[in-house]
């Protein structure tokens, strides 16, 4: 069979997302106790520190019986200007996946494009598959699917608002952007997207969140923003989702975030806290999501 990668969401059919998720439910459950990753390693590349990213992956290819190596770009001759494409094919011959975190999206596509292993994109500055599986395995839980419900992105049109835009264009689901003038998500996807479902953008987080299902936020400085702190800050006052925020949505909506939370800035302490929080599960999610993910590209796992 050709190898397959996952570099962002559209990459599955809503079928197959489908059914990754009934994989990833029943290795959540311990349904599911197969090796399938049994004399395998996954290389790990992170130019980009983590901690949910490298946790998750590690012990879950540790769990389907395999090896993760990390690798940043110190260790890596990547580090020192070998290219992307000679990196590619020398791990490739050492390996059975790559996972890859990284600032740059061409760097991914690249690496992909030369790789004869299966490659995942564990985050770039323009997208977050990874995250995306685990939000709607989330969703997934809370309401048993998410088809006919409204999810909310308040805040900056990051990677995981991105990766929110392309879920919705495969899933369904109706999507509502709350984002400041100027910090809107990509145009092409944000275009792609609405072509196939509901979306909109809107500039008043109060008029978006009303009666929706699921309130995402992220930090307002992503890693390598740290020096538009300030600025953004101002840019985004009134974006804060509180318990006021939220009371305008759904009564049974849920809180999720991708985590780290910068608390008392993009959310207060008390919705993070709070009984419509589903923060943890969702980063317990990228656990189970991930293992079915590696299962399927590097394990013989079908999704069809």
């Amino acid at each position: 069979m050709p190898k397959r990668d996952f570099l962002k969401v559209s990459d599955f059919s809503a079928q197959e997302i489908e059914k990754l998720l009934e994989l990833a439910a029943a290795m959540k459950s311990g349904q599911y106790d197969k090796k399938p990753l049994a004399g395998k390693t996954l290389a790990m590349v992170f130019t980009k520190s983590s901690t949910r990213t490298r946790v998750s992956f590690e012990v879950g290819a540790y769990q389907l019986g395999g090896n993760a190596l990390f690798l940043s770009s110190r260790d890596l001759q990547l580090g020192r200007g070998e290219p992307i494409k000679d990196t590619a094919r020398v791990l490739s011959r050492y390996v059975d996946g790559i996972m890859i975190r990284t600032f740059a999206h061409a760097d991914v596509e690249e690496l992909a494009h030369y790789s004869t292993v299966p490659v995942i994109n564990g985050l770039t500055d323009f997208l977050h598959p990874c995250q995306a599986l685990a939000d709607v395995m989330t969703v997934r839980e809370a309401f048993g699917t998410w088809e006919g419900k409204v999810v909310v992105w308040i805040g900056d049109g990051n990677n995981v608002a991105n990766s929110w835009l392309n879920a919705a264009g495969v899933l369904g689901f109706e999507l509502r952007l709350a984002c400041p003038e100027g910090f809107e998500p990509n145009h092409d996807v944000y275009e792609r997207a609405d072509g196939v479902t509901t979306v909109s953008i809107h500039e008043d987080p109060e008029e978006a969140i009303q009666g929706a299902h699921v309130v995402n936020t992220d930090v307002w400085a992503s890693m390598g923003q740290e020096g538009e702190a300030d600025a953004r800050k101002l840019a985004f006052k009134g974006y804060t989702v509180d318990e006021s925020m939220m009371k305008l949505a759904a009564p049974d909506a849920i809180f999720p975030h991708c985590l780290p939370a910068h608390r008392g800035e993009e959310v207060t302490d008390e919705v993070i806290e709070g009984p419509q929080s589903r923060v943890f599960d969702q980063a317990e999610n990228r656990l189970h999501a991930q293992r079915a993910l590696m299962a399927v590209l590097m394990g013989g796992e079908s999704v069809e």
